[in-house]
């Protein structure tokens, strides 16, 4: 499969790219590192810079038809950018609407509320999400990893880099599960 991580061009939270990655490589499956712009995205340890991460395409070049699954790294700074970019949005929303997996984790679920992709959607995220989840419809709990299944798509939800190890197992597990119906 090949998979998107969408991410600003700096502000992600490393961790919450380079694991997701790294299982998603584990599986035999191609990642592919989408921002709003090529070149280059910074990544960060909490506040502080971290490593920077070659972009394989701009937002401009590729569409939610280019890949089979989504992947939305946190970081408070990341998805609050990426909400604001109408592409960045509509590249979110499409996957929804292609019935396509979307594995989001801690702040990234900031995105999905903008694309209006959660009414309905059993999920998690960071705490302090959860007031800006369920006034979009969504029945936010407090677990390590939720899979929905209840909507266009499944999608998978996490609250913290705490929770990568269950994190990264659901998403290969969905992304498997996906590839083989299509």
């Amino acid at each position: 499969m090949t998979v998107a991580f969408l991410v600003a061009p700096e502000g992600f939270e490393q961790v919450e790219l380079t694991e997701p990655w790294q299982a998603v490589e584990r599986a035999g499956g191609s990642p592919k590192l989408i921002s709003t712009k090529a070149g280059e995205a910074q990544g960060f340890n909490r506040y502080d810079r971290g490593d920077t991460f070659h972009v394989d395409a701009g937002i401009d070049a590729v569409g939610s038809g280019d890949f089979d699954a989504l992947v939305l790294p946190g970081g408070v700074a990341n998805p609050d950018f990426l909400r604001t970019q109408p592409k960045a949005v509509e590249f979110v929303r499409r996957f929804f609407a292609e019935g396509k997996p979307v594995a989001a984790i801690c702040h990234a679920l900031w995105i999905l509320v903008e694309a209006d992709v959660v009414r309905g959607r059993q999920l998690t995220s960071w705490p302090s999400l959860r007031t800006d989840l369920e006034n979009a419809g969504a029945l936010w709990v407090d677990e390590a990893v939720v899979v929905c299944t209840a909507g266009t798509n499944t999608l998978i939800s996490s609250r913290k880099p705490d929770d990568l190890a269950a994190f990264d197992k659901a998403l290969v597990a969905e992304f498997a599960r996906a590839g083989k119906r299509r």
